[in-house]
């Protein structure tokens, strides 16, 4: 039996009416989350009683291309800001050329947004490899509680730095299947976001357990929030 009702209903209009149909399909990818398909799905009469579905799944190709729509989009906006400021120290390094202390001073600021360029140009090449489907190898058995605790590791001195309380819960031998590397470094930026937009003092707790046959892992912090006028 078909698991969606759009593909029964499509198969049942073909099974009525002998026609052949077409349809691009927007579905559901498992019992939980948002997680969606794109089909391309061609259904034909097979004699009298029967039909034949074609199914092509071009959720790949759809999600290829937003990302690359998105992405150009993205890096403008978080680049902007070091590039700017790159450019204003530039600017005050030739009008202060005549002052060693002030050329010294910028030259320093200039090494900061260097830095952080750096960073960003290494946090967006990351994204893209959580992005993009290609790269992604055929699933393993992965320890999920190793990759969660090595995520958190690698976020510890930046939680010091902003002194916010890192707090691991996770349930032991916890197993999935999928890319380990990729996985610690979606929960590793999950947590950077969370100490970033947390207040000092605060703590950040990540969390992993079994829910019947699913593995759930939180990230939960005590900051703001992002307004829901601002959440789509």
């Amino acid at each position: 039996e078909l698991a969606h009702a759009e593909l029964r209903h499509l198969a049942r209009q073909v099974r009525r009416d002998g026609v052949i149909r077409e349809s691009e399909l927007d579905l559901a990818r498992g019992p939980v989350g948002r997680g969606r398909v794109t089909m391309h799905a061609r259904v034909a009469p097979l004699g009298s009683s029967h039909v034949l579905l074609l199914l092509d799944d071009t959720t790949q190709a759809r999600r290829l291309e937003e990302i690359r729509r998105d992405f150009v989009a993205n890096v403008s906006h978080e680049l902007k800001t070091p590039v700017g400021g790159l450019a204003l120290l530039g600017e005050a390094v030739l009008d202060a050329r005549d002052d060693p202390e002030a050329v010294e001073r910028f030259a320093r600021r200039m090494q900061v947004e260097s830095a952080r360029l750096a960073q960003l140009v290494k946090e967006i090449v990351e994204l893209s490899r959580l992005q993009v489907a290609d790269t992604l190898h055929e699933p393993r058995l992965v320890d999920l509680t190793a990759a969660v605790h090595e995520a958190i590791e690698h976020s510890r001195v930046g939680a010091e730095a902003a002194r916010i309380e890192l707090v691991e819960v996770c349930e032991p031998d916890l197993k999935v299947f999928g890319d380990d590397r990729l996985l610690v470094t979606a929960v590793r930026h999950l947590v950077g976001n969370a100490i970033a937009y947390s207040d000092p003092g605060t703590r950040v707790a990540v969390g992993g357990r079994r829910s019947g046959d699913l593995v759930e892992v939180t990230v939960s912090d005590q900051g703001h929030g992002i307004p829901e006028t601002e959440q789509a």
